[in-house]
């Protein structure tokens, strides 16, 4: 299991969402509060930001725990951004390690986290890979269940899907297939949307029209909301919409967008 977090709204050091909340994804990496599955979320971690007039984001990614990172702090408090999305890791038992593995993954304009597992992987979730053109499994960035989910994300964008409907079709392929953990949590830099599948998940939406997604709240302060779980939540400065994840019918790969 993991923990992640999605930061929308007014430019802000990225220490003041990454490392600065009381209970932010910093503690929640070795404290974390509602966390259901494992205890410690050491196995690596991320963040990605967008810059101001630049849609394609920046990653920095490291294997080892984020408390054990010296030079984290120095880049979190001089880098501003209106975007953000952070994630700490606790890798799934057949999982490969490595920088790599952390989210956010990433693509185009595009940063992924998948907070959750799928048991039984990888022989439960051939079907899924199925669905996938060859070229693409051979380009998948590590060996984890976290990037074949990125993979079919990816491969709906890529096809025109709208960000919210790639993530609730490939959660919903997914949470048929077994009872796993589908927490996905994705943004542009412009919106960000998630699903709420097996986990917690919690956004705060601010005066000033920002808005924070996250596994877990940051602080004891008001404004946070729970997402329903078998929810996709699609927020932007103008609002969020909630929408209820309904089951669909088998998908082939002749089914799958290209």
């Amino acid at each position: 299991m993991c923990r992640h977090f999605a930061y929308l709204g007014r430019p802000v050091p990225i220490r003041s969402v990454l490392l600065d909340p009381p209970y932010g994804l910093l503690r929640q990496s070795w404290a974390p509060r509602l966390q259901r599955y494992g205890t410690v979320n050491a196995d690596g971690y991320g963040v990605g930001w967008y810059a101001a007039g630049d849609e394609r984001p920046a990653r920095y990614r490291r294997e080892g725990p984020i408390w054990a990172d010296v030079d984290l702090a120095d880049l979190a408090r001089v880098v501003d951004s209106h975007a953000v999305l952070g994630a700490v890791r606790s890798a799934t038992a057949g999982c490969a390690a490595g920088a790599q593995a952390a989210a956010p993954f990433a693509a185009g304009r595009w940063l992924f986290s998948h907070n959750g597992a799928l048991p039984g992987w990888p022989h439960a979730f051939a079907p899924l890979a199925e669905l996938l053109p060859a070229t693409e499994l051979l380009e998948l960035e590590t060996r984890t269940d976290s990037a074949l989910l990125w993979a079919l994300v990816l491969n709906r964008l890529r096809a025109g899907v709208k960000l919210g409907e790639a993530l609730a079709e490939v959660c919903l392929l997914a949470g048929e297939l077994a009872d796993a953990r589908i927490n996905l949590l994705a943004t542009d830099g412009s919106s960000i949307a998630a699903t709420a599948w097996g986990d917690t998940l919690f956004q705060r939406r601010d005066a000033d029209g920002s808005v924070l997604v996250a596994s877990e709240p940051f602080d004891d302060g008001p404004g946070w909301s729970e997402v329903p779980d078998r929810t996709l939540l699609v927020a932007d400065p103008a609002g969020s919409v909630l929408t209820p994840l309904a089951p669909i019918g088998p998908r082939t790969r002749e089914d799958a967008p290209r």
